[in-house]
């Protein structure tokens, strides 16, 4: 199973256990006033902006906590001083890793990361030094027993979606970045359940990986994950069917 559906899945896992509300809707909070910032508080004309609303309303964050990080983002609010960059390096085992960040001191949040990727075995590298192994697509993920085929197929094609594939107990369906919004929209109007959506680097070549050093990457992409100025990552490992299923009987 490829690393980026394979991550997904983990990750939805995770935040279903650990229930980090707080820090989830703390990320949420920046993605919404990065779109404000960038395209105006206007969720009809800014398509971002649009989506990262029903992002939040879909972990129930308080309209309240979405119109300050409206306003943030549209100065009328202090605190909207967030950008948008990209990290990237290698993890154990020669693992390509990015991570999409949003953050209001890139001073601080460099060197956090930095550690982590030395801690973890990896190294943090240049800007484009793994950029090129991927990429960005909108993805998601429907479990194969709460949706039919053909129909769920069908909806995405037609919304934009691009690829459709069986993958272990899920649908993944890929899309353009472009397209996102557009294949969110109409899942969610055919009532189709998503365990996990976002805009994520997939790998074009993918490194094959055994159930220790998957352990190794893994705890490297949670902790990565877990830090707050952190929305995305992505990484080009491969998973086989025995080391998905030994992985997910520890856990």
């Amino acid at each position: 199973m490829a690393g980026h559906s394979h991550w997904a899945g983990i990750k939805h896992k995770k935040a279903a256990i650990d229930n980090k509300r707080g820090k989830l809707w703390s990320k949420l909070s920046k993605a919404i006033i990065i779109a404000a910032k960038m395209g105006g508080g206007d969720p009809v004309t800014n398509i971002r902006l649009r989506q990262a609303i029903q992002d939040a309303k879909d972990v129930s964050m308080p309209k309240d906590n979405i119109a300050r990080a409206i306003k943030k983002g549209t100065g009328e609010l202090d605190g909207g001083n967030v950008e948008e960059i990209i990290y990237e390096g290698y993890g154990a085992h020669g693992v390509a890793v990015m991570c999409d960040i949003m953050t209001d001191n890139r001073n601080r949040t460099a060197p956090e990361l930095r550690k982590m990727f030395e801690i973890h075995g990896g190294n943090m590298g240049a800007t484009n030094c793994v950029a090129w192994l991927f990429d960005r697509k909108g993805l998601f993920l429907v479990p194969i027993d709460a949706a039919d085929e053909e129909a769920t197929m069908e909806i995405a094609l037609e919304a934009g979606a691009e690829d459709f594939q069986v993958q272990g107990d899920h649908f993944e369906i890929t899309c353009e970045p472009e397209l996102y919004t557009d294949v969110a929209e109409a899942l969610a109007k055919a009532e189709i359940t998503v365990t996990s959506k976002q805009v994520t680097r997939i790998p074009n070549n993918t490194v094959e990986l055994d159930a220790d050093q998957a352990r190794k990457i893994l705890k490297l992409m949670e902790a990565l994950d877990d830090h707050d100025d952190v929305q995305n990552v992505s990484a080009n490992f491969n998973l086989s069917d025995e080391v998905v299923a030994e992985l997910q009987a520890e856990s």
